[in-house]
């Protein structure tokens, strides 16, 4: 029996979705992307060969995978045109397995003018966008009038559309934001150029992801970001600008709530998130300076937390437990993917955030906003560290004993078992305790 199940994020993004969608996709037929844009990025090393992606889905590197790109992504045809020559100069064979939904917004230069204009505007309240445009082409989409990879099909239809909605945007960055205007004509020249060389992947994806179900094949969905970043349930407004969660599996691809029938929450052993926004658990360290808290730097540096696209350092603390459970509530986790654990080798003890102290009380549920968030204080657990290698272990029962509390522990505060352990950036430092197709 063939079965469909979606990955997530369960944090604030980076939490390694990428490796793990990559590692289960020998068993599936088709990996789609959902939602967000290139503004994701998930990086897959195997045999110590790193590749980054951010728009076509993992399982790209597996030859005879199809990769679906649903109508819930956003898409950049420059960005999309960039990857598939990066990896086809890596004999990696992509146009002929990769598809595009006609439903998919398209991102042009003025959605990126107005998401740089903005956060200029908003100075230090800046949300800490990638830059990349993405929230301006969700809101073209929610306004209806946004032009999709579909309207490609018709390049006059197109032209039309396109200069209708160039002119508004154009009033806004140079009546509103005082900056530059855009080009209309350059703008269409450049998409109908780009437009040749993907017009023969759009096809009706939702259809096809029907007829695997159909089939009996196995399917999987690969989530972007991370459920904090949540657009509705996310540490409003320093979120994304889409849904995270697995509920955006059914809308972002056309499959029915019933279809879905496992969800893989990945969980990195620590947190961390990129960009502005509350983070209570975290430890202050700034890598240019070389400055702040200890154990932030060892997170830091020993986790290589830098983001696969914009290259910014990434906060790191500890474990939150409070806004993991909401996570795994929220996704309907069936069993968790935990990352990461060899970058805690090296320390004495670890903590895990149990409650916050908010406004004198101790509480377990997340706040509504982002200042709830910033007026918590954590309480933790404490426990012993296992001060000895992780790295590439092949068995549950050869962790330290302190690594296995650390997990059990887990597994006890989420009431949700620890199904695949990840002992390293490469593929084959993997443990599969439950594999999520079986």
């Amino acid at each position: 029996m063939s079965k469909n199940v979606v990955i997530i994020g369960t944090q604030w993004g980076d939490e390694g979705k990428g490796k793990i969608v990559d590692l289960i996709t020998d068993r599936a037929v088709s990996v789609v992307r959902f939602q967000g844009g290139h503004n994701a990025g998930h990086t897959l090393v195997i045999d110590k060969q790193k590749t980054v992606l951010h728009l076509i889905p993992s399982g790209i590197l597996h030859d005879n995978v199809e990769c679906l790109i649903a109508h819930g992504v956003v898409l950049s045809m420059s960005a999309l045109l960039k990857e598939i020559a990066e990896l086809e100069a890596a004999n990696i064979n992509v146009t002929e397995r990769l598809k595009i939904s006609p439903g998919c917004p398209l991102i042009f230069p003025y959605h990126i003018a107005l998401d740089n204009a903005r956060e200029a505007k908003c100075g230090k309240d800046a949300i800490g966008t990638t830059g990349n445009g993405i929230g301006p082409t969700y809101e073209d989409k929610v306004a209806r009038r946004g032009l999709r990879a579909g309207d490609l099909l018709n390049p006059i239809l197109f032209a039309s559309k396109l200069k209708e909605v160039v002119e508004y945007h154009n009033f806004l960055l140079t009546n509103y934001y005082d900056t530059a205007s855009v080009d209309y004509q350059a703008i269409l020249y450049e998409a109908l150029f780009q437009a040749k060389k993907i017009k023969h992947m759009i096809i009706d994806v939702t259809e096809k992801i029907h007829q695997h179900i159909a089939n009996d094949e196995n399917i999987l969905f690969e989530g972007a970001q991370g459920t904090l970043l949540d657009i509705d349930q996310g540490t409003y407004p320093f979120v994304t600008s889409s849904n995270t969660t697995s509920g955006s599996a059914v809308t972002g691809s056309g499959i029915g709530v019933t279809d879905i029938n496992y969800v893989l929450g990945i969980v990195k052993a620590y947190t961390t998130r990129v960009g502005s926004g509350p983070f209570p658990t975290e430890l202050i360290y700034n890598v240019s300076t070389n400055k702040g808290d200890a154990i932030g730097k060892v997170l830091g540096t020993v986790g290589h937390e830098f983001g696969a696209t914009t290259g910014r350092q990434r906060r790191c603390g500890w474990l939150d437990m409070v806004t993991l459970k909401r996570s795994f509530d929220l996704n309907a986790v069936t069993g968790i993917c935990l990352t990461k654990l060899d970058v805690l080798d090296s320390l004495i003890s670890v903590k895990i955030c149990v409650a916050y102290k908010l406004n004198g009380k101790e509480v377990t549920i997340p706040p509504y906003d982002a200042k709830g968030y910033t007026d918590a204080r954590p309480v933790y657990i404490e426990m012993p560290g296992w001060k000895t290698s992780t790295i590439g272990t092949n068995s549950f029962n050869s962790l330290p004993i302190e690594a296995q509390n650390y997990i059990h522990k887990i597994e006890k505060l989420a009431n949700l078992p620890v199904d695949i352990l990840s002992t390293g950036p490469d593929r084959t430092q993997t443990l599969i305790l439950k594999h999520p197709f079986e």
